[in-house]
């Protein structure tokens, strides 16, 4: 593939290599010589472009994933804050699930070895609440916990922020699509409003810039993924014609079983018929159009968006705004009039970092608009083959996740802390089997990994969510 002028298209540039070692940063000589004692040598990028912003007091927003070292990098920086001898809560950190809660202490523990007066203390749904109370009134330093359990400590009062120092909001994203928007704001309500606040999330969408925006002051950003490379987006084309279009597609879909895809249609006629033979062959697929009431494209959204539904047949119109994370594939079944459109519909995949698939299907009757997106983008199309393919209905690649309704929701004060911690206490289910949660009015849908899904549903059926049960089902959008 040509990559041309566009940035969409800009190879990989060479790995970022860091030579700047801790004991550059001003800590004290006993938080090094632990740090040293760790193995650690070389910061990290993320260490490297944030611990001395963070250690200056400064509000930080940092786009960073789990294994980048951002535990040590917030960590480090609450444990210059602290005043051990003062047996108050200092610092806060909020994280999504009680597995990432766990390691957030186990690692902060291991940083502050120079010290023995340290208290951290998780507090997180799914565990007695009692020995929590004994703990924090004999008095912590750092506190690490979910959502919902410190909503509840800080409405009962046991839990006080009153002398706050440092906030971190770990994995920020993940907790905006677990449904933790309003428990979040809660909770920071709590604190005092001159703070320092450290927002690290896998991902920089507009929904972060907002909670960025609503709680921190003249954030530093600091992006690893966008500061040292840019997305690789593979573009195919595939000639066809209007007869074996279809099948072009099942192939395509076939050969490449992408976890995530978006097909995107020129019609709301064609998006439907497209959808509904996807669907007869058993594909996972939703459609998506401006015909669908809001109810029903609230549920497609939330299908597709947690991993439930494969495959999204999409016009663009209808498609407007949608913003899903790591999305592996773009199929154009009829390339747009528009080379324009055709960016920004392929500007879908490839995000953050990761290798995006653009596939499209093309007719001779349609090859002026290929020469019009080579001419707006500087690059010379990439053809490829296409194998036989018949449509006829097999056992396809399914989803990593299944979704299940719950008739509980906003109206009976239903949160997705009440579910996570349910599930993760009393039903025994690991946090990473939990996907996203998004609570409405009356309901509520919960991902659950497939071969999770109906050890989860017969515990609903006969388990209770804040003491109280509901019903639960599979769910049938077709």
């Amino acid at each position: 593939m040509n990559g041309g002028s566009s940035p969409l298209f800009a190879c990989l540039q060479e790995p970022f290599v860091n030579t700047a070692t801790f004991s550059s940063l001003p800590l004290t000589p006993a938080l090094l010589d632990n740090i040293e004692s760790l193995g650690y040598t070389h910061l990290t990028p993320i260490q490297a472009e944030t611990l001395p912003h963070i250690l200056e007091g400064r509000d930080v927003i940092a786009q960073a994933k789990t294994g980048s070292g951002k535990t040590a990098a917030f960590g480090i920086g609450l444990l210059s804050r602290m005043d051990f001898s003062q047996f108050k809560v200092q610092a806060l950190v909020i994280c999504p699930t009680r597995e990432l809660a766990d390691q957030v202490c186990k690692e902060i523990r291991r940083l502050a070895r120079f010290t023995q007066n340290i208290k951290v203390l998780p507090l997180c749904g799914g565990v007695p609440f009692g020995p929590q109370l004994g703990s924090l009134e004999h008095g912590v330093h750092i506190v690490v916990g979910t959502p919902g359990r410190l909503q509840e400590h800080l409405r009962k009062r046991s839990l006080r922020l009153d002398h706050l120092k440092v906030l971190v909001l770990d994995e920020a994203d993940r907790m905006l699509d677990m449904g933790f928007a309003e428990a979040i704001s809660d909770v920071i309500s709590y604190a005092p409003t001159h703070r320092q606040t450290l927002l690290f999330s896998a991902t920089y969408a507009d929904p972060i810039r907002e909670i960025s925006k609503k709680f921190q002051f003249k954030p530093l950003t600091v992006s690893i993924d966008s500061s040292h490379h840019d997305s690789v987006i593979a573009q195919q084309f595939y000639q066809t014609d209007k007869a074996r279009r279809l099948n072009a597609l099942g192939y395509l879909l076939a050969y490449h079983r992408p976890e995530s895809t978006v097909v995107f249609c020129n019609t709301k006629q064609d998006c439907q018929e497209v959808a509904a033979a996807l669907d007869n062959c058993g594909f996972s697929v939703q459609a998506l159009h401006g015909d669908l009431e809001q109810k029903h494209r609230d549920q497609v959204l939330v299908r597709f968006a947690n991993k439930s539904c494969s495959i999204l047949v999409a016009t663009d119109v209808a498609a407007r705004g949608l913003d899903i994370k790591e999305l592996q594939a773009v199929i154009n079944y009829e390339l747009p009039w528009d080379p324009e459109v055709y960016v920004h519909r392929i500007g879908r995949t490839g995000r953050a970092g990761k290798q995006g698939l653009a596939l499209s299907l093309c007719t001779v009757q349609e090859q002026n608009r290929v020469q019009a997106i080579e001419d707006y983008l500087s690059i010379t199309a990439k053809w490829d083959d296409i194998a036989p393919f018949q449509m006829n209905f097999a056992e396809r690649f399914q989803p990593p996740m299944v979704t299940l309704w719950l008739d509980g929701g906003r109206k009976n004060k239903l949160r997705p802390g009440d579910i996570l911690g349910a599930l993760t206490g009393d039903a025994g289910v690991a946090g990473a089997d939990i996907g996203k949660i998004d609570i409405f009015d009356n309901h509520a849908y919960l991902a659950v990994r497939q071969d999770s899904a109906d050890r989860v549903l017969a515990w609903l059926k006969n388990g209770k969510i804040k003491g109280r049960s509901f019903m639960v089902r599979k769910s049938q959008w077709g």
